[in-house]
């Protein structure tokens, strides 16, 4: 069965297409801003501001644009403002979803996303409706064939990671929130590049979904990953295999 983990290494791999790249930038450019505002531009001393560039980074985003996001979190350029927002809600079969926001106009974001919810069959909760659902960990996924069990478990659990799970064609490693830059950075000085490296909210338990509920549940979750405002989508769904790689493809 496949789940949120899985969906996203699949929609990392759709991002890296041209069509996409140029949203990409923008998302990561807008958290590279609130990262650099809270805590700084050196990435050195803020390690919100150093996961975001490493991102930025495996995305193939241009130095000279993430220095410019950054001046723009240090008021060095002027710019927008932008907040973070959060929104929980439930999609079609009951799945629970935490949407995470960066936006300049939070009435047009909660609007929106209501909206979308809606009119695939879900609805927006209240806050902390679904947050106990989940746990935020440090998420590092690495290519199979890049590596094998023994070398990448050898490698995680050393520098201080809380699992390695077999993830098909990926090896999952998941961290607790404060070792994930270290986990990311010893696997990467280990020469292994890895396909996704993120802040996640892993989800406690799941939700089965049917194969009727399943194409209304995945176009709801690209359509949300698709609004400008929308930086990640989290949700505790089960689908086959099957059924996950049928309707990305």
């Amino acid at each position: 069965m496949s789940g949120h983990s899985k969906w996203a290494n699949i929609q990392h791999r759709k991002g890296r297409q041209d069509e996409k790249r140029g949203k990409i930038f923008a998302k990561l450019s807008k958290r590279l801003i609130v990262a650099a505002r809270e805590g700084g531009g050196d990435p050195g001393l803020n390690a919100k501001l150093r996961t975001v560039v490493d991102e930025a980074k495996e995305a193939e985003m241009p130095k000279d644009k993430i220095e410019h996001a950054i001046k723009r979190g240090t008021g060095e350029i002027e710019g927008e403002s932008y907040e973070s927002a959060i929104y929980e809600g439930y999609g079609p079969g009951g799945v629970a979803m935490i949407i995470s926001c960066l936006t300049d106009n939070e009435k047009r974001s909660v609007s929106d996303v209501r909206s979308i919810i809606k009119k695939h069959g879900g609805s927006l909760g209240a806050p902390g409706s679904v947050t106990y659902m989940f746990q935020q960990k440090g998420e590092i996924v690495v290519p199979r064939d890049a590596t094998d069990e023994e070398t990448i478990f050898d490698l995680a659990v050393e520098a201080g990671a809380e699992e390695v799970a077999d993830g098909g064609d990926t090896w999952e490693i998941r961290t607790a929130p404060e070792d994930f830059s270290a986990v990311s950075a010893a696997v990467r000085a280990a020469g292994l590049a890895p396909e996704r490296a993120e802040l996640t909210m892993l989800p406690n338990t799941t939700t089965p979904v049917s194969d009727e509920d399943t194409p209304k549940l995945l176009r709801l979750l690209d359509d949300l990953n698709d609004h400008d405002d929308v930086q990640q989508v989290f949700a505790n769904f089960e689908i086959s295999d099957e059924a996950l790689e049928k309707l990305v493809a």
